[in-house]
């Protein structure tokens, strides 16, 4: 099995690489992310390990960019860093797996057998609803040919009710699906997302897809409904 190792501190990579051959794979190694970015475009891997924090170009940069240019490799992120968000970024990009720094080598052998194992999977089509289209592998987001422009938490809320549309989505629903269960703040977070999402996605096309269900929640309707909340 061929692993493409892409770590810049060179120490690491080179006993992590040592371990990796041990059990078999054939390893290259990529110390910055533009080389990792032509690597990876250029030959096929099993399993991508991809540091996060690197020279030239950062790992979700290189991910962003592997997934764009349908590049399945499933890939397993490397970081010093343990946030959710962290985590979450990485996902919603594309990675398949998240291992925060320091690690134990047999336990990260064991994780890379297993998306080896699982292989590339089929990537998710692009989602949507009426005229607005979201493409996950991108992340761009359309309205009847025109893109629009949102933040990573706004393209989170609505990847979800686009993923749910026509069904009404309450508040804690939204929370744990797109904050996190365990989000400190009050639920009002929810009704000010919203409120900006429609100032983007329905306002400038005088559409109003993006239903208020009184004393329910939210609904991402697949057709346009003048009259919508």
């Amino acid at each position: 099995m061929r692993l493409l190792l892409v770590e810049d501190e060179r120490p690491l990579a080179a006993a992590l690489g040592d371990a990796l051959r041990e059990e078999g794979w054939v390893v290259d190694l990529a110390s910055d992310g533009r080389e990792a970015l032509r690597m990876a475009v250029q030959a096929p891997y099993d399993v991508v390990v991809l540091d996060i924090m690197l020279p030239g170009m950062n790992g979700y940069d290189v991910l962003k960019h592997m997934r764009s240019r349908k590049v399945w490799s499933p890939v397993l992120m490397l970081s010093a860093k343990d946030g959710e968000y962290d985590q979450t970024d990485a996902f919603e990009l594309g990675a398949d797996d998240y291992v925060t720094k320091p690690f134990s080598t047999p336990v990260l052998l064991a994780r890379l057998q297993a998306l080896a194992r699982r292989g590339a999977p089929e990537r998710p089509v692009s989602l949507t609803v009426g005229c607005l289209t979201l493409d996950p592998t991108t992340r761009r987001v359309t309205r009847d040919g025109r893109e629009i422009q949102l933040t990573a938490r706004e393209y989170a809320l609505l990847h979800h009710l686009m993923r749910k549309a026509g069904q009404v989505q309450s508040k804690s629903e939204i929370l744990e699906n797109v904050w996190d269960s365990s989000y400190p703040g009050a639920d009002n977070v929810v009704e000010v997302y919203i409120g900006y999402l429609r100032r983007k996605i329905d306002a400038p096309f005088a559409t109003k897809s993006l239903e208020t269900v009184r004393g329910m929640g939210y609904r991402l309707n697949p057709v346009v409904d003048p009259g919508g909340a």
